[in-house]
């Protein structure tokens, strides 16, 4: 009976210790665990009292179950007392001092190609020109056959075309708005169209399925290829800041007559040759010429009075010009890491 009492003694007085120097709840649950557990030093102990005799294990059994209980409830305390701290501890680490400026709130920017579609907006507005807008589903009429483009040409094998049920198409170009803004607004004429359009075509760095462009068109009295020229070279001036170099070459649209194609030296070789250029040290900005007769009359004007030119570029392959980016599918990867390079803001 003495050797179980002084044993029950023993882990009280240890215990009780214990609990008040456990510095932290894992070590407290250890504690707890180590003493009051099914393996522990009290729950040990009290196997013994079965050896005992009757009023020896009813003393015995009172003093381990008063132990019992002091032991659990200064257990309890502590643990109070440690989740108290921890609370504190993370008010104190977490504390928000009202006084103080909330963190920098990050803004979004214009895609660079909006950002130059929207220059390029400005800057033919400057120059007289009024913006216009179209549908990107496009009738057939519109997108080929008003533009001298009929069904048998074989021009139409030059656009590689989405076709859509019932017969309409994803634009391939913007030059459906030619026909639109002259049935519109007749003549005299100075329009730009912009917006998205769709090509089923391969990817590589300088083309896309899916694109921009900026379609011009001017229809008046007297209007020749000079004036062409001066628009086009005033446009790149705008763009670049500075003079650039260009060149006219003859081509073949079924839409123009005579037809041709406007090229400027390659801004990211500086005319040495490249992948972007295709090692020639130009880079095709755009189709441009003379509107086909057809295709004034197509638009309401007449053809014996009038004469304009048209124009159609890329926006995408511009912009890729001005940042000397070398590919075009970087625009349309979704890698904010490329796109933030042009926040401004």
């Amino acid at each position: 009976m003495s050797d179980l009492l002084a044993q029950i003694e023993e882990i009280e007085g240890a215990a009780l210790g214990q609990v008040q120097a456990s510095a932290d709840l894992d070590a407290l649950r250890d504690l707890e665990v180590a003493t009051l557990g099914r393996k522990g030093s009290l729950t040990s102990v009290l196997r013994g009292l079965k050896d005992l005799s009757p009023d020896d294990r009813r003393a015995a059994g009172q003093r381990s179950n008063d132990l019992k209980r002091k032991l659990q409830e200064a257990i309890d305390r502590r643990r109070a007392a440690l989740e108290e701290a921890e609370v504190q501890a993370s008010l104190e680490k977490d504390r928000l001092d009202p006084t103080q400026p909330g963190p920098p709130r990050a803004y979004g920017h214009p895609h660079p190609i909006l950002a130059m579609q929207r220059e390029l907006a400005q800057l033919f507005e400057s120059m007289g020109f009024t913006v216009m807008d179209g549908p990107e589903v496009e009738t057939e009429y519109y997108n080929f056959e008003a533009l001298n483009i009929p069904s048998w040409h074989p021009a139409r094998d030059m656009q590689d075309t989405f076709w859509l049920k019932g017969g309409g198409v994803l634009r391939t170009h913007t030059s459906g708005m030619q026909i639109r803004a002259m049935q519109e607004r007749g003549a005299p004429l100075r329009v730009v169209a912009l917006g998205r359009v769709f090509r089923n075509e391969d990817q590589d760095a300088s083309h896309e399925h899916t694109f921009h462009q900026i379609e011009g068109l001017v229809v008046d009295e007297g209007i020749s290829v000079a004036h062409l020229k001066g628009v086009l070279d005033a446009m790149l001036q705008g763009v670049f800041g500075e003079p650039v170099t260009s060149r006219l070459r003859p081509s073949y649209f079924p839409f123009v007559e005579p037809g041709l194609e406007l090229d400027f030296e390659c801004r990211i070789c500086k005319g040495k040759g490249c992948p972007t250029c295709k090692g020639t040290g130009w880079v095709e900005m755009c189709g441009c010429g003379m509107v086909h007769p057809n295709v004034l009359k197509a638009g309401g004007i007449d053809s014996e009075r009038y004469t304009g030119f048209a124009f159609g570029l890329g926006i995408d392959r511009l912009t890729m010009m001005r940042y000397a980016v070398p590919d075009i599918r970087l625009f349309m990867s979704g890698d904010l890491r490329f796109l933030e390079q042009f926040h401004t803001g």
